[in-house]
């Protein structure tokens, strides 16, 4: 599955926004986000400002997700980041300085720390402020859209080439997010192009495609934990609730019960019956059971003689011979 978390949300071009979620959707992504962008303080009373469901129709292979992406100028103004992730699916921060950069890599809460490469930074980044921010699970995200468009004669394209260079080096490739931030359907890319993208940056092509696949999915489930669990140790995922069946489905599953009731019926018949051996015999218990039968009709057949002998009639005795009279034959 491939991700794109940064697709702008303007409530005033729906009809490029349509045509940017149909262009992704042919190119392969199976998940977006689209991105709202909060400038300056914010707001106590924080509402999702991208509705659900959209006004329009989306692709039925597109999962949309919402984000909101902070932009950290002064970090005594932004109190409130904690309670943007009741609101929103994905909630990213965005440091324009070396300090709330520091300051989001170590202590502020949320999913995605969005780096606007298109422009020069002031500073250089440190692995150690930035490793700090990957134990903590927190991903990178590099967004590839203003230099394709490069409206500004190549230098939003440069800046793009040298900060994401820099940045792969020091994170050493890990947890790096790459996202489009297409304000038209004119920047985006499919997935074999933003992986040879990222190879030019120096990120391999293992690691390329991590960065639209598994690394986005990881930030994502991470955030659904957060807002589903208490510090992301306890999720209830099922209550043991037995689902309603429908009557139909109570039909067909009786029906399929009594039908095995019969089967078996059968089946049990025809073991009786001797046309199905129930379980096959071994070789042992066939000499067992051939010697039982030898023996058995050994002793039927001494049986049968011993019982013709005792059936046969004793022999009639013969008369002894008369005593000749007196005188005759002499």
């Amino acid at each position: 599955m491939y991700y794109d978390l940064n697709i702008p949300y303007a409530a005033d071009n729906l009809g490029e926004l349509k045509q940017t979620l149909a262009f992704l959707a042919e190119l392969g992504y199976n998940t977006v986000a689209l991105n709202h962008t909060i400038s300056g303080k914010v707001p106590e009373n924080i509402t999702n400002q991208i509705p659900s469901p959209l006004p329009f129709s989306t692709p039925p292979s597109l999962h949309i997700l919402r984000r909101c992406t902070v932009h950290l100028s002064d970090p005594a103004q932004n109190h409130r980041l904690n309670n943007i992730s009741s609101a929103y699916d994905i909630v990213a921060l965005r440091p324009t300085t070396e300090k709330c950069l520091q300051q989001a890599c170590l202590g502020f809460e949320c999913d995605l720390i969005s780096l606007d490469l298109s422009t020069r930074f002031p500073f250089y980044f440190k692995h150690t402020t930035l490793a700090v921010a990957l134990e903590r699970g927190i991903k990178f995200e590099i967004c590839y859209g203003a230099g394709i468009l490069n409206s500004d004669g190549g230098a939003s394209r440069r800046n793009l080439i040298s900060n994401a260079t820099q940045l792969i080096r020091v994170t050493r490739g890990r947890g790096i997010v790459v996202s489009s931030e297409a304000k038209r359907a004119l920047a985006c890319r499919g997935p074999a192009d933003v992986i040879n993208m990222a190879m030019l940056w120096g990120l391999g092509q293992e690691r390329g495609g991590e960065a639209i696949g598994r690394e986005a999915r990881s930030a994502i489930v991470q955030a659904e934990m957060k807002r589903r669990s208490h510090g992301g140790v306890v999720d209830v995922m099922y209550g043991g609730e037995k689902p309603e069946r429908p009557a139909q489905a109570d039909k067909v599953a009786k029906a399929k019960q009594g039908k095995g009731k019969r089967k078996a019926e059968v089946l049990e018949s025809q073991v009786a019956d001797g046309y199905v051996s129930p379980k096959p015999i071994s070789k042992r218990e066939q000499k067992r059971q051939a010697k039982k039968a030898r023996l058995e009709h050994t002793n039927k057949q001494e049986g049968e003689a011993e019982s013709t002998w005792k059936d046969r009639p004793a022999p009639e005795a013969s008369a002894p011979p008369e005593p000749l009279a007196n005188g005759d034959g002499g």
